[in-house]
């Protein structure tokens, strides 16, 4: 089962086009706005991350993260040239 969990923050564009993308190919996916909750701030912080948009992606080949808006990492991460 995957998961995909996208860190964002308010008035970040790449944000957004993440998040349409996303719906577009059909994905769900967790939005944790780091403007809103701490937590997700930190959460941020350990992935390495200095800004937004940060995606998680866990299946059951592991823990992949992708940094703003990689259109090809997110293909390949995503499998949907399989499709």
């Amino acid at each position: 089962m995957r998961k995909v969990v996208v860190y964002t923050q308010d008035g970040c564009r790449p944000c957004t086009e993440v998040k349409l993308w996303l719906k577009e190919n059909g994905i769900d996916f967790e939005e944790r706005n780091i403007r809103e909750n701490p937590t997700y701030l930190n959460e941020i912080v350990e992935l390495g991350a200095s800004a937004t948009p940060a995606t998680v992606i866990m299946d059951d080949n592991g823990k992949s993260v992708v940094l703003g808006f990689d259109l090809d990492r997110f293909e390949k991460v995503l499998d949907l040239n399989a499709k």
